[in-house]
Protein backbone atom coordinates (compact mmCIF):
# COMPACT_ATOMS: atom_id res chain seq x y z
CA UNK A 1 0.00 0.00 0.00
CA UNK A 2 2.47 2.86 1.06
CA UNK A 3 4.99 1.59 -2.22
CA UNK A 4 1.32 2.38 -4.32
CA UNK A 5 1.05 5.87 -2.81
CA UNK A 6 4.97 6.02 -3.22
CA UNK A 7 4.28 5.32 -6.73
CA UNK A 8 1.11 7.77 -7.62
CA UNK A 9 3.31 10.65 -5.84
CA UNK A 10 6.30 10.23 -7.54
CA UNK A 11 8.44 12.98 -9.85
CA UNK A 12 7.69 10.41 -12.84
CA UNK A 13 3.71 10.20 -11.79
CA UNK A 14 3.60 13.74 -11.53
CA UNK A 15 5.37 14.97 -14.90
CA UNK A 16 3.33 12.10 -16.88
CA UNK A 17 0.12 13.91 -15.60
CA UNK A 18 2.34 17.61 -16.83
CA UNK A 19 2.12 16.21 -20.06
CA UNK A 20 -1.23 14.74 -20.61
CA UNK A 21 -2.95 17.43 -18.63
CA UNK A 22 -1.09 20.47 -20.83
CA UNK A 23 -1.49 18.55 -23.91
CA UNK A 24 -5.53 18.53 -23.13
CA UNK A 25 -6.02 21.70 -21.78
CA UNK A 26 -3.66 23.23 -25.16
CA UNK A 27 -6.24 21.60 -27.64
CA UNK A 28 -9.48 22.50 -25.69
CA UNK A 29 -8.23 26.23 -25.47
CA UNK A 30 -6.45 26.25 -29.22
CA UNK A 31 -9.62 28.47 -30.68
CA UNK A 32 -8.84 31.08 -27.68
CA UNK A 33 -4.91 30.94 -27.79
CA UNK A 34 -5.46 31.65 -31.47
CA UNK A 35 -7.46 34.29 -30.95
CA UNK A 36 -5.45 36.47 -28.87
CA UNK A 37 -2.22 35.81 -31.07
CA UNK A 38 -4.58 37.54 -33.37
CA UNK A 39 -5.57 40.66 -31.64
CA UNK A 40 -2.50 41.16 -30.35
CA UNK A 41 -0.76 41.04 -33.47
CA UNK A 42 -3.28 43.53 -34.69
CA UNK A 43 -2.45 45.54 -31.92
CA UNK A 44 0.98 45.70 -33.20
CA UNK A 45 3.77 47.56 -31.42
CA UNK A 46 6.13 44.38 -30.27
CA UNK A 47 6.03 40.81 -30.21
CA UNK A 48 3.34 38.53 -29.73
CA UNK A 49 5.10 36.75 -26.95
CA UNK A 50 7.01 37.67 -23.85
CA UNK A 51 9.66 35.22 -22.98
CA UNK A 52 11.27 36.18 -19.58
CA UNK A 53 14.03 34.17 -17.98
CA UNK A 54 12.82 32.62 -14.54
CA UNK A 55 14.76 30.63 -12.07
CA UNK A 56 13.60 26.86 -12.57
CA UNK A 57 14.74 23.03 -10.81
CA UNK A 58 17.76 22.99 -9.48
CA UNK A 59 18.64 26.46 -9.94
CA UNK A 60 18.30 25.97 -14.08
CA UNK A 61 17.24 29.23 -15.83
CA UNK A 62 14.72 28.76 -18.89
CA UNK A 63 12.86 31.36 -20.55
CA UNK A 64 9.06 31.35 -19.07
CA UNK A 65 6.47 32.51 -22.13
CA UNK A 66 3.11 34.59 -21.79
CA UNK A 67 1.26 36.36 -24.04
CA UNK A 68 3.12 40.09 -24.01
CA UNK A 69 1.04 42.33 -21.89
CA UNK A 70 3.51 45.40 -21.26
CA UNK A 71 4.69 48.38 -23.51
CA UNK A 72 7.96 47.50 -25.46
CA UNK A 73 9.70 50.47 -23.57
CA UNK A 74 8.32 48.61 -19.97
CA UNK A 75 11.51 49.08 -18.16
CA UNK A 76 11.82 52.79 -19.32
CA UNK A 77 8.26 53.52 -17.98
CA UNK A 78 8.68 51.36 -14.72
CA UNK A 79 12.03 53.40 -13.74
CA UNK A 80 10.22 56.79 -14.53
CA UNK A 81 7.22 55.81 -12.41
CA UNK A 82 9.23 54.68 -9.42
CA UNK A 83 11.21 57.41 -9.74
CA UNK A 84 7.88 59.70 -9.46
CA UNK A 85 6.02 58.05 -7.36
CA UNK A 86 6.84 57.06 -3.93
CA UNK A 87 3.89 55.13 -2.93
CA UNK A 88 4.49 52.85 -6.01
CA UNK A 89 8.31 52.36 -4.79
CA UNK A 90 7.44 51.30 -1.30
CA UNK A 91 4.90 48.73 -3.25
CA UNK A 92 7.07 47.36 -5.31
CA UNK A 93 9.69 47.20 -3.03
CA UNK A 94 7.17 45.08 -0.78
CA UNK A 95 5.56 42.69 -3.14
CA UNK A 96 7.39 43.30 -6.93
CA UNK A 97 3.88 44.10 -8.16
CA UNK A 98 2.13 47.43 -9.01
CA UNK A 99 -1.97 47.42 -8.28
CA UNK A 100 -1.81 50.22 -11.11
CA UNK A 101 1.24 49.91 -13.33
CA UNK A 102 1.63 52.03 -15.97
CA UNK A 103 3.24 49.57 -18.37
CA UNK A 104 -0.02 47.29 -19.03
CA UNK A 105 -1.41 47.90 -22.09
CA UNK A 106 -5.56 47.83 -22.70
CA UNK A 107 -6.09 44.48 -23.72
CA UNK A 108 -3.34 43.07 -21.13
CA UNK A 109 -5.37 44.34 -18.54
CA UNK A 110 -7.79 42.36 -19.88
CA UNK A 111 -5.05 39.48 -20.56
CA UNK A 112 -4.02 39.65 -16.89
CA UNK A 113 -7.39 39.81 -15.25
CA UNK A 114 -8.41 36.32 -16.80
CA UNK A 115 -4.75 34.86 -16.82
CA UNK A 116 -5.24 34.03 -20.27
CA UNK A 117 -1.73 35.76 -20.39
CA UNK A 118 -0.39 32.77 -19.18
CA UNK A 119 -2.27 29.98 -21.57
CA UNK A 120 1.56 29.96 -23.27
CA UNK A 121 3.51 28.56 -19.91
CA UNK A 122 1.30 25.10 -21.07
CA UNK A 123 4.42 24.60 -23.71
CA UNK A 124 6.91 25.18 -20.88
CA UNK A 125 5.10 22.75 -19.26
CA UNK A 126 5.13 20.25 -22.18
CA UNK A 127 8.74 21.05 -22.47
CA UNK A 128 9.72 20.20 -18.86
CA UNK A 129 10.68 23.69 -17.74
CA UNK A 130 7.09 23.81 -15.56
CA UNK A 131 4.95 22.08 -13.94
CA UNK A 132 1.11 22.38 -14.05
CA UNK A 133 1.17 22.76 -9.79
CA UNK A 134 4.35 24.03 -8.33
CA UNK A 135 6.02 27.47 -6.86
CA UNK A 136 5.66 30.25 -8.56
CA UNK A 137 8.49 30.96 -10.75
CA UNK A 138 10.60 33.90 -9.49
CA UNK A 139 13.96 35.92 -11.37
CA UNK A 140 17.09 35.25 -10.17
CA UNK A 141 17.32 38.46 -7.83
CA UNK A 142 14.41 37.32 -5.79
CA UNK A 143 16.29 34.45 -4.87
CA UNK A 144 17.93 35.95 -1.59
CA UNK A 145 14.04 36.69 -0.44
CA UNK A 146 13.37 32.91 0.01
CA UNK A 147 16.82 32.77 3.02
CA UNK A 148 17.51 29.25 3.95
CA UNK A 149 14.26 27.91 2.07
CA UNK A 150 15.38 28.58 -1.59
CA UNK A 151 16.41 25.54 -1.42
CA UNK A 152 12.87 24.36 -0.98
CA UNK A 153 12.18 26.20 -4.01
CA UNK A 154 15.02 24.66 -6.23
CA UNK A 155 13.53 20.99 -5.41
CA UNK A 156 9.96 20.99 -7.94
CA UNK A 157 9.58 22.49 -11.25
CA UNK A 158 8.17 25.65 -11.26
CA UNK A 159 4.23 25.65 -11.21
CA UNK A 160 1.58 27.76 -13.77
CA UNK A 161 -0.58 27.32 -10.21
CA UNK A 162 -0.28 27.00 -6.73
CA UNK A 163 -0.54 27.49 -3.33
CA UNK A 164 0.36 31.22 -3.58
CA UNK A 165 -1.78 31.18 -6.99
CA UNK A 166 -5.30 30.23 -4.91
CA UNK A 167 -4.90 31.98 -1.79
CA UNK A 168 -4.51 35.81 -2.52
CA UNK A 169 -1.96 35.97 -4.94
CA UNK A 170 -1.28 39.24 -4.98
CA UNK A 171 -3.08 40.66 -2.14
CA UNK A 172 -0.54 38.29 0.03
CA UNK A 173 2.99 39.48 1.49
CA UNK A 174 6.38 38.45 -0.30
CA UNK A 175 7.12 36.38 2.95
CA UNK A 176 3.49 34.57 2.63
CA UNK A 177 4.41 34.10 -0.94
CA UNK A 178 7.56 31.70 0.05
CA UNK A 179 5.27 30.05 2.84
CA UNK A 180 3.13 28.52 0.26
CA UNK A 181 5.68 27.57 -1.87
CA UNK A 182 7.29 25.87 1.15
CA UNK A 183 4.73 24.57 1.98
CA UNK A 184 3.56 23.16 -1.04
CA UNK A 185 6.74 21.33 -1.29
CA UNK A 186 6.43 19.69 1.88
CA UNK A 187 2.97 18.48 1.66
CA UNK A 188 2.82 18.19 -2.17
CA UNK A 189 1.07 15.09 -3.53
CA UNK A 190 -1.33 14.14 -6.66
CA UNK A 191 -4.35 14.50 -4.65
CA UNK A 192 -3.34 17.89 -3.28
CA UNK A 193 -2.31 19.15 -6.86
CA UNK A 194 -5.79 17.84 -8.64
CA UNK A 195 -7.44 19.85 -5.73
CA UNK A 196 -5.49 23.14 -6.25
CA UNK A 197 -6.38 22.90 -10.39
CA UNK A 198 -10.13 22.92 -9.20
CA UNK A 199 -9.36 25.54 -7.12
CA UNK A 200 -7.29 27.90 -9.43
CA UNK A 201 -10.66 27.49 -12.00
CA UNK A 202 -12.38 29.44 -9.17
CA UNK A 203 -10.09 32.16 -8.25
CA UNK A 204 -9.74 32.81 -12.31
CA UNK A 205 -13.54 33.14 -12.74
CA UNK A 206 -13.41 35.56 -9.60
CA UNK A 207 -10.21 37.28 -10.28
CA UNK A 208 -9.39 37.70 -6.96
CA UNK A 209 -5.89 38.78 -6.39
CA UNK A 210 -5.27 39.66 -9.52
CA UNK A 211 -3.74 43.38 -10.54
Amino acid sequence: MHQALRWVDSDVTKRVVDIIGASCILLFVMPVFLLIVAVIALAGDGPIFFAHQRVGRNGVAFRCLKFRTMRTDADYVLARHLAECPAARREWAQTRKLRNDPRVLAIGRLLRRSSLDELPQLINVLRGEMSLVGPRPIVDDEAPNYGVDFAYYLVLRPGITGLWQISGRNDTTYAERVAFDVRYVRERSLIGDVGILLRTIVVVVNGRGVH
